[in-house]
């Protein structure tokens, strides 16, 4: 598909799938230092391995704040600072000789790095609507993606040759280098809407989001499949390793595999969304994980399964997500024109909160049992099927969008 107007330039829309994946990036770079981190910094490995629930808090609390300012200030400014809080604060992470100031950093980071998720998707909803917004999500979930595929190997490289510090330096260029991506590929989007007090803006932002039951349709689909992938995610290293007797080397290569079928979905839904409407294209991924879920629910009740299945339908589910997931953010964000901002920091934080929530019970309940090892991504299977099939009940009729109700160049 070409790109006919200046929003639409490859160089736009990759400088977009840089700040979706940026957090991505920051966190599986960052893992293969922590057994060396131990030492180096005189800690324990419980408090060596925070710097990721950290960074991950520190983006739930940047999300909020960020979508507001994004619509009072204006998209350029609020990823200007906090990209540079981003990139100056891995700076103090990649120098950082206490454990504590390296985790105080990383909370900086997270806050800074909320901007990068939140203003990027409230962006391509201020340049396009229905498929188009669509299929420019697909298109930064297929960057998204290569993160996790590629990450962690580059990580280990980075740490096995110059130690702990590499990757945490790596982050720190390339927070610098996106801002200079944001200065040359990225503009202004957005017409900055000052005239409420800050809190009255967002109490009315809130009150519109959750005015629109389509909104609150899309918002269910978007921030439930966090939850599953979350968990699994948490307890993938267990079960590869510990249950099937695959070496941490081989573990690599089959966590591979669940980024190459994200990248997969990705790379299939640009196809689908210039065929089939929203609704055909959200009946399609929930035939799919209704598929996976199935077979899940069955393994979870065997305890015991072969590792191609349940592997097989793990990738099933990461391949739906794929596709449900940027189709319901569109979903969720079409009837929502003016508040962009806020209205994607509402559903960032609740990706965040829920995925946290499931990575830690999935760590919670994980006994080394193939069953509590996939419950809870067979479970979120189930709820976000049956939430599929409410719609009539949660947002009645067809979708709709403001075609015309975008920025203007």
């Amino acid at each position: 598909m070409s790109f006919p107007h200046p929003h639409h330039k490859r160089s736009f829309v990759v400088t977009l799938g840089l700040l979706t994946g940026l957090a991505a990036l920051t966190v599986d770079l960052s893992l293969p230092a922590i057994p060396a981190m131990v030492e180096a910094l005189a800690t324990d490995l419980q408090r060596s391995q925070q710097i990721v629930g950290i960074f991950m808090a520190g983006m739930a609390f940047g999300q909020i704040p960020a979508g507001l300012s994004a619509d009072r200030l204006g998209r350029m400014p609020v990823l200007y600072v906090g990209m540079s809080l981003f990139a100056i604060a891995a700076t103090i992470a990649a120098t950082a000789n206490d454990i504590e100031v390296l985790l105080a950093a990383r909370f900086l980071q997270g806050f800074g790095a909320a901007s990068a998720l939140v203003v990027s998707r409230a962006i391509v909803r201020d340049v396009a609507s229905g498929k188009e917004a669509a299929h420019l999500m697909s298109l930064m979930m297929m960057i998204f993606t290569a993160a996790p595929v590629i990450a962690p190997s580059i990580g280990a490289l980075l740490v096995a040759q110059w130690g702990w510090r590499t990757p945490f330096t790596l982050i720190a260029a390339c927070g610098f280098a996106i801002l200079l991506a944001i200065r040359s590929n990225l503009f202004e989007t957005h017409t900055p809407s000052t005239g409420q007090h800050p809190v009255r803006q967002l109490i009315s932002s809130f009150t519109e989001f959750f005015s629109h039951r389509q909104s609150i349709f899309g918002l269910l689909l978007v921030v439930l499949p966090p939850a599953g992938f979350m968990s699994i995610i948490t307890v993938s290293a267990a079960l590869v390793v510990e249950i099937y007797g695959f070496s941490i080397q081989a573990f690599g290569l089959v966590f591979a595999t669940a980024g190459l079928s994200i990248l997969s979905g990705a790379t299939i839904n640009r196809i689908l969304v210039t065929r089939f409407d929203m609704m055909q294209l959200l009946t399609i991924s929930i035939a799919l994980m209704a598929l996976s879920g199935t077979q899940l629910i069955i393994i979870a009740w065997l305890d015991s399964a072969p590792f191609w299945w349940l592997w097989a339908n793990i990738c099933i589910f990461m391949f739906t997500v794929a596709i449900l997931m940027p189709n319901s953010m569109v979903v969720a964000l079409d009837p929502l024109p003016r508040i962009a901002g806020v209205a994607s920091s509402i559903i960032g934080t609740l990706q965040n909160v829920l995925g946290a929530t499931g990575a830690i019970a999935g760590a919670l309940i994980y006994d080394g049992s193939v069953r509590n090892g996939v419950v809870i991504i067979a479970t979120v299977s189930a709820i976000t099927i049956t939430v599929f099939l409410l719609k009539p009940l949660i947002a009645p009729g067809p979708f709709m969008h403001h075609p015309d109700e975008l920025a203007r160049d």
